[in-house]
């Protein structure tokens, strides 16, 4: 994971403000000290690596939250600690072990989870900065360009986490974390059957809601049921009408563009059925521009629909609502007196069907401004050919069998030699990829490499041709001539199987990309070995 080089362990707490609280879930300040018999003391190791260096607070469910630094390989860490261990401490653990299983840079990493009985703890990634949570009630609202991105990188975290068929199940503004260096990273995972993909994508809403306007629209019922204490129930409500509805963000406060306005309300709207998590990634990696750009004025593209002939959003088969915006729209309005409303899709005749949950007050403007064609919806893309990348081989055996990297089935893959001494290929070379050629330029949104197991480090590079020859030499040309990096490497502390590249420039197109492996895991029975099991491109 990107941000694996964190802070020295020297770092000191501004006022003990540090936002490493319980895997994100907010203290409450008049929290009781937890006293326990063996408690942790400064110097203490834990499973003879993890030291700890200070005791950071108590999170609201009464687990021990620690700054810590693991002794092998020197980088800092966060020890949530439980006491007792054994059965009150599973659901930790579990929820733990799920999120190690995935690797993602908007996904603060898990590195171990140990139970010991009489106490249980998870070590993951130190995050240096503050909450979502702390920030706004720190700064107030967020402009709507820092808004999108905080968003967007939630989906993104959350498509990742959906990919595998799991549930994060705690997105909520004290999970969303945001580092020093501006990383925002979602973190606290729960494994307790309570929640849905689509609860996820809600809380998104919920995020882009209270990033936008300083309130939460669940209220003192949250999304996911949580209670008092665990970050959520003691936010600011949303402003309600009579009705018990919320208002939009555009009713309290200006400057948010109408299409972010829209998007958030949809989310929050249970009468209109979310999109996929990786298809609202895409919408809002989308809108997720420079802010001197047109994203942040009041008018902006069609966004949820289409004209007859044009191809639709991905938002367009799940329900949205018809912004048509520009100020010469908003003009032929005042002069003409023509076509107030919003046509929501999917709602049969019933097409000016407001959604409950919005006032009526905040109906967007339909206009004549210009509109920009919509992304089609992801997909699976076609790999025409890939081969296996080795510049310093000798006999060319670890080059076969590239084929099964793209056969659709995990349980049989390529996999390296076994190599000693190092992870880095025992010193003998500087890495081995997996070349692909999509067969022609396509618009990529995502690659998914499964791998055989966690604690590989790789990154995703591309280039402008394929045409070097299979051999030594020619595979030497090819890495030297893909020097363009997508995205941050995956780095070799992450653990998990999947490693989901998603940072594609959507105004490029790529035919050829190479995942580059640059250090192997390190087998149990000896030796560093790698196994890639399937490799998977998402676009249009």
């Amino acid at each position: 994971m990107p941000s694996n080089t964190g802070p020295s362990i020297d770092t000191i707490t501004e006022g003990g403000r540090v936002t490493q609280v319980g895997e994100g879930q907010e203290a409450e300040e008049a929290s009781p000290a937890v006293v326990t018999l063996g408690a942790p003391t400064v110097g203490e190791l834990l499973a003879e690596r993890y030291e700890l260096v200070e005791h950071i607070n108590n999170d609201s469910a009464g687990r021990l939250v620690w700054r810590g630094v693991d002794v092998v390989l020197r980088r800092p860490v966060a020890v949530v600690l439980r006491y007792p261990g054994g059965d009150s401490a599973t659901e930790m653990l579990e929820a733990a072990v799920a999120a190690s299983r995935v690797i993602h840079p908007n996904l603060v990493g898990v590195y171990d989870a140990i139970d010991e009985d009489d106490r249980a703890y998870v070590v993951r990634e130190w995050v240096d900065g503050q909450s979502l949570r702390e920030m706004v009630a720190a700064d107030g609202p967020l402009d709507p360009a820092r808004a999108t991105a905080i968003g967007n990188a939630v989906a993104s975290a959350l498509a990742a986490v959906h990919a595998t068929g799991m549930v994060h199940g705690n997105i909520h503004p004290g999970t969303v974390m945001i580092s020093d260096d501006g990383r925002v990273v979602v973190a606290d995972a729960r494994t307790d059957g309570a929640d849905s993909q689509e609860n996820d994508l809600r809380a998104v809403g919920g995020v882009l809601y209270y990033a936008l306007t300083g309130h939460w629209p669940h209220g003192e019922a949250p999304l996911h049921g949580a209670t008092a204490g665990h970050g959520r129930a003691a936010l600011p409500d949303a402003v309600r009408d009579s009705a018990g509805g919320i208002a939009a963000p555009r009713q309290v406060r200006a400057g948010v563009p109408a299409y972010l306005d829209d998007l958030t309300m949809d989310l929050l709207d249970p009468e209109i059925a979310p999109p996929s998590s990786d298809v609202l990634s895409a919408e809002l990696s989308r809108l997720d521009i420079p802010a001197d750009e047109q994203f942040l004025e009041q008018a902006g593209p069609l966004r949820f629909t289409a004209d007859p002939g044009e191809e639709p959003s991905p938002l367009a088969a799940v329900g949205g609502r018809k912004v048509a915006l520009g100020i010469a729209g908003l003009l032929a309005v005042a002069l003409v007196g023509l076509f107030i409303g919003i046509n929501v899709l999917g709602g049969g005749d019933d097409g000016d069907k407001e959604p409950v949950s919005q006032p009526s007050s905040s109906t967007p403007v339909t206009g004549g401004g210009s509109s920009e064609p919509d992304a089609p919806a992801a997909r699976q893309l076609a790999i025409q050919d890939v081969r296996i990348i080795d510049p310093k081989s000798r006999d060319r055996a670890e080059v076969r069998d590239a084929e099964k990297v793209i056969d659709g089935s995990p349980d049989d893959g390529w996999e390296t030699q076994t190599y000693k001494n190092n992870g880095k290929f025992g010193g003998l070379k500087d890495g081995m990829g997996i070349w692909i050629d999509l067969g022609s330029p396509r618009t990529v949104k995502s690659l998914q490499a499964t791998l055989s197991s966690g604690g590989a480090a790789a990154e995703l590079r591309t280039g402008a041709s394929g045409d070097f020859q299979s051999n030594s030499k020619g595979d030497g040309q090819l890495v030297a001539a893909y020097s363009t990096v997508i995205g941050q490497p995956f780095e070799s502390s992450d653990s998990g199987t999947n490693m989901i590249f998603n940072a594609f420039d959507p105004s490029k197109k790529y035919q050829y990309l190479l995942f580059w492996i640059t250090e192997l895991p390190e087998k149990d029975s000896g030796g560093w070995k790698l196994g890639v099991q399937e490799i998977t491109v998402q676009g249009s």
